[in-house]
């Protein structure tokens, strides 16, 4: 039984970042399954005994247990439904020598994944291991997207040229190498969870799950069995969000509505990476990126005792403050593009053109529910067939040529405004509603 020379592309990407215990008492077979697994798979341990593997899984979570059934003392197949009321939730696949009936129900029964006849060659297992770890992340991935589609959680880009937005780009870039915590702050509609997908997909675990929860949605009552699972009629673990995110990024916003009980819970598992889910004997160890978000002020409710001072200092080390839309005009024209596009697409209905007064009044408006405000406007107004009266224009020129010749009305209706401050800039942009840095570029812009 020697395994062939086989890269680890033979068997799908799954294996790669595989960890996988081995349970048998035979010394034979131990080393010949870890001696093809070893080059393929993250991690391969052995255990010679139930008890050995016991204490296997009490120190590290595995993805997959490989186990023989028939071992002294217990069968393999009791000792697996122990450890699942005790909190195991990986993958098993059990290889045996006897293939009766009885024992194929019975691994049915207890959840096994796979069932691999003795003697088998390095081929067999290798297509059993990678099969079971697919259909693994197939089950993690279609739980999240139904969770996705029943919360209507919205996956766009993060868009915009201002410069506060390249500037948040910037940062975002810088951060997402690093494992710490990242709390975005910024008024409601501001894009924090766009800023926080944006920053998972530049990181080294965009490949892994991003799970995003919004801690003011969830019932006080659920919230800590949907975080942390529990042992379903206590026998099964049902994972929970943080063991689905695992490898990836959790982003947890309106942190700020979160209960007391459910902070300190998640204060150990910050400070742990480990966690019990409900009901459970045995903590699992986590590998998980924390980013927040709040539109409060943690530290004013920290001093107020309405949030953990150790956890604010927790998750306050690196913080991305989002800006709201009427400091990010320039971008207001790219943005109601797109939403009418989108709208117009997914509602089957007539798109409605962007004419230069239309245009206009959406970069003069203030936006104070932000890019949200803007986004539901443009869907009442594909709807309607209509912008509402205060953003409507009779303008004759439309679509892409009134971006463009939008540039020539602002360019007017700045140095208009510059005339009134007598080419006092400061004061110009204060009753432009942008920054003194856009008029000194747009001014460097078109005198250059």
């Amino acid at each position: 039984m020697t395994p062939r020379d086989l890269s680890r592309d033979d068997y799908g990407p799954a294996l790669a970042g595989a960890s996988i215990l081995v349970v048998d008492d035979e010394p034979g077979m131990r080393n010949f399954l870890v001696k093809t697994l070893s080059p393929r798979v993250q991690r391969v341990e052995q255990a010679a005994s139930p008890q050995e593997a016991t204490a296997k899984l009490d120190a590290a979570h595995f993805d997959l247990v490989i186990l023989d059934n028939v071992m002294p003392k217990t069968t393999g197949l009791e000792w697996l439904a122990e450890q699942q009321r005790r909190g195991f939730f990986g993958d098993t696949i059990l290889i045996t020598a006897y293939a009766d009936l009885e024992t194929a129900i019975a691994a049915l029964r207890a959840g096994v994944s796979d069932f691999v006849l003795k003697p088998f060659r390095a081929n067999q297992i290798l297509g059993a291991v990678a099969r079971t770890l697919d259909r693994k992340n197939l089950r993690r991935d279609n739980t999240l997207l139904r969770r996705e589609l029943r919360t209507g959680l919205f996956q766009g880009k993060l868009l915009g040229k201002s410069e506060v937005m390249v500037a948040v780009r910037a940062m975002l870039a810088k951060l997402a190498p690093l494992p710490t915590p990242v709390l975005f702050t910024g008024a409601s509609g501001t894009g924090k969870e766009l800023a926080a997908r944006h920053l998972h997909q530049l990181s080294d675990r965009a490949d892994k799950p991003f799970v995003a929860v919004n801690c003011a949605a969830i019932s006080t009552e659920r919230m800590v069995q949907e975080l942390f699972g529990s042992i379903e009629g206590g026998e099964r673990l049902t994972p929970g969000l943080l063991l689905l995110a695992d490898g990836g990024t959790l982003f947890l916003d309106e942190v700020a509505q979160m209960p007391e009980a459910l902070q300190a819970a998640l204060l150990r598992v910050l400070e742990d990476q480990r966690i019990r889910p409900v009901g459970a004997e045995r903590e699992l160890p986590l590998n998980l990126r924390f980013l927040f978000a709040t539109n409060a002020d943690l530290q004013a409710l920290v001093a107020q005792g309405k949030f953990r001072a150790d956890l604010f200092h927790r998750i306050n080390v690196l913080t991305v403050e989002m800006p709201p839309l009427r400091d990010r005009s320039d971008d207001i024209l790219e943005l109601a593009a797109l939403f009418t596009t989108q709208f117009s697409q997914s509602l089957g209905m007539p798109g409605l053109e962007l004419d230069e007064q239309t245009l206009l009044k959406l970069r003069r408006y203030d936006w104070p529910g932000n890019v949200r405000e803007l986004k539901n406007m443009i869907e009442r107004s594909v709807i309607l067939g209509q912008f509402p009266q205060e953003f409507s224009g009779d303008a004759k020129v439309t679509g892409a040529r009134a971006t463009l010749n939008l540039e020539q009305v602002m360019q007017r209706h700045i140095l208009h405004v510059l005339d009134l401050c007598d080419g006092n800039r400061a004061e110009a942009a204060r009753r432009l509603g942008v920054s003194r840095k856009t008029i000194d570029r747009r001014v460097a812009a078109w005198e250059g």
